[in-house]
């Protein structure tokens, strides 16, 4: 399968999309295959039920994908709509700065669905933050809704230079996050390199392998637990190094709630460093 230049007319145009909203799953392979240059995410699979989401993905490219909303050509337009104002900002309650002293949504540009604009105010209503942000998109995209799990597995993969993360896999009840990367690259990525966050009470299990994450812009490797469940993460023989800061940038594991963390690292060299919270390290 190739998919290369495509989807580039319109936002939220996918190489590949499959959306399941009822009570079956969704099964993908891909193997020799390639998605690069597509506008939004290379392949997006959403499961907005109970099913669970399988891949398998071996000797593939998903590179240089989520460029219709180009920062690089759109900042100067949202630099001309903010007309000097910050494109982010925070304030205290005492300031009593008002949502409509804010220039609002983005109008009168090339594309407004491009550009996002969140705030967030005090209960008084004043004013606590606001940013504006452009939506760019993902190498390989998995988002499950219901109480079903993600099950990968990449072999063998390069994941390059897209527009946000490259892998970014979210599970948001009681299903679970089971992942394996073997053989992957992760570079040059605008977000984090590999990203996978479950907000459910089954918890996050990784294996990588023989893998490397340079060069993103956000960290190397994210793997978030944001309920109950277990982060357990595996990592051998595997390169980061120079992603974000550089300061704890290689791996992320997060556990928030009440489960447990557990990071083993063995004949790895994570120059950037681990950022954990609520997880135990473990070398080897």
């Amino acid at each position: 399968m190739t998919i290369s230049g495509v989807c580039l007319g319109t936002i939220d145009a996918y190489g590949l999309r499959v959306d399941e909203r009822g009570a079956g799953n969704i099964l993908f392979t891909a193997s020799n295959s390639t998605l690069t240059g597509v506008g939004a995410d290379g392949v997006e699979l959403d499961e907005g039920q109970n099913g669970i989401v399988r891949a398998t993905v071996v000797g593939s490219a998903f590179n240089g994908n989520g460029g219709y909303c180009d920062p690089v050509l759109l900042s100067a337009e949202l630099e001309t709509f903010l007309a000097g104002t910050p494109d982010e900002a925070e304030f205290s309650e005492a300031e009593q700065v008002s949502s409509d002293s804010l220039p609002g949504p983005v109008v009168g540009s090339s594309d407004d669905r491009c550009f996002e604009f969140e705030v967030s105010t005090y209960e008084s209503g004043f004013v606590e933050e606001y940013g504006y942000g452009i939506d760019t998109d993902d190498g390989f995209d998995i988002d499950e809704a219901g109480n079903g799990t993600i099950k990968t597995v990449i072999v063998d993969t390069q994941i390059n230079d897209n527009l946000d993360e490259g892998i970014d896999f979210d599970e948001e009840d009681a299903g679970g996050i089971d992942v394996v990367f073997f053989g992957t690259t992760a570079s040059g990525n605008s977000d984090d390199g590999y990203k996978m966050s479950e907000q459910g009470v089954a918890g996050v299990i990784g294996i990588v392998g023989n893998a490397t994450a340079t060069d993103n812009g956000g960290k190397g490797f994210v793997f978030e637990e944001e309920d109950d469940g277990n982060v357990t993460v595996f990592v051998a023989n595997t390169e980061t190094s120079n992603n974000d800061d550089s300061d704890d940038t290689g791996i992320e594991v997060v556990q928030e709630d009440e489960g447990s963390g557990r990071l083993t690292v063995t004949g790895s060299g994570i120059a950037d460093g681990n950022d954990l919270d609520g997880v135990e390290l473990v070398s080897e």
